[in-house]
Formats: C-alpha cells, structure tokens, sequence
C-alpha cells in the first residue's frame, strides 16, 4: 500500500503521527505531495483523489481512501496494537466523541482562520474572507479554552489514556504555529498534556 502525505499539513500528519503511535510508520510507502505547488489538483493524483485532498491510501489491492480519519480507522484495524480508538461501545463511542469535537470545533475552526487569513493561502483560497477569518479564530481560540478546562480534571483528551483524539488535537496545537498562535503556551493544561502526547506519538 502506499500512503501519499504533504509535510507539515495537519490532515497528513494526522495520519503519520497515528502510524507512530502504533510503531508503524516504516511499514507503509509514503509519497510526498506539495499542497503549496499544487500538486494535489495535477490529473495524476486525481485519479488517486477526486477531490485532490491529502492525504489518501492506495490499498494492494487498488482500493483508494481519503480523509485522514477513515485511512487511521483502516490502519487501527490492520495494525490493532496499541488500541488507539476503543476497546468496547463505551471506549469507541466516547474517543470518536471527542475526536469529532476536536476535528469540528478546533482543527476545522483553526483551519478556516488559516485558509483565509495567512497570505501564503491566497492562491489557494480566492477570495479570502477577512470575517470567516475571524470567526474561525475566536471559535478555535474558544474552544481551545474548553479543552484546557477539561484537561484540568484528565490526562487525556477522550478516555483515561492516550487515543486518536490526543493525536487530533496534538496536531491542530502544532499547526496552531502558523498563525503565531501557540495554544500549549496560552493555556497551562495543554502545556502540560503536550510533552505527555509527543512522548506517546514518538
């Protein structure tokens, strides 16, 4: 199988950083593709992807899946140890739980901020909207304050030990730089759950 990435996107990494999780990293082919020269839209890797996202996976079998989610429950299954998104209905249900709301309500919030604020992402999204913008970063920055207080009361983001959902937010914290926002340095529990989730991811 071979898994196609782009460096430092948080889709991307979301994905490689769950394959270190598991110690797995080595067992899969990667291709890198530049989201920044576009090479994401070429017709090559549209036949890959329809819709030109990263990352996707390329099965032996001829198989091809998107979104970074769907490809790390593909990898939970084939490489199950460790268990990254639940043990039994309770576990699963309340790690997605919590994943989704770090997708939906940080990471996707951040990424809205980012698409149409930073000048390096003009060329990808024309025109930019000074008010999503801004609406992006004060819910990113909202919801940001609410995992630090539930983080105050928990190691882990979803149940008590390391899931994908750390992965998620792990993820969003670290692209938060783009923007010169450092949310493990703003607030004082994801300062402290940071150093617990990268010795986790490796």
């Amino acid at each position: 199988m071979k898994l196609y990435h782009s460096p430092q996107a948080p889709n991307p990494e979301r994905v490689t950083n769950f394959l270190k999780a598991k110690g797995k990293l080595g067992e899969v082919e990667i291709e890198e593709i530049s989201i920044m020269k576009q090479e994401h839209k070429a017709p090559m890797y549209r036949e890959v992807s329809p819709f030109a996202q990263v990352p996707a996976l390329v099965l032996d079998d001829g198989t091809k899946l998107t979104e970074s989610r769907a490809i790390c429950t593909y990898f939970e299954g084939v490489f199950p140890e460790p268990n990254l998104m639940g043990s039994d209905p309770k576990e699963k249900a309340l790690i997605e739980m919590w994943d989704r709301r770090v997708e939906l309500m940080l990471f996707l919030q951040f990424a809205t901020w980012f698409r149409n604020a930073h000048p390096v992402m003009a060329p990808l999204e024309n025109p930019q909207s000074p008010e999503s913008a801004a609406k992006g970063e004060k819910n990113a920055k909202m919801f940001a304050k609410k995992i630090d207080e539930r983080l105050a009361s928990t190691d882990w983001v979803a149940a008590d030990r390391f899931s994908i959902a750390d992965i998620t937010l792990y993820c969003a914290c670290g692209f938060a730089g783009v923007m010169k926002w450092k949310p493990a340095e703003e607030f004082e529990n994801i300062g402290k759950w940071m150093p617990r989730a990268k010795e986790k991811i490796g």
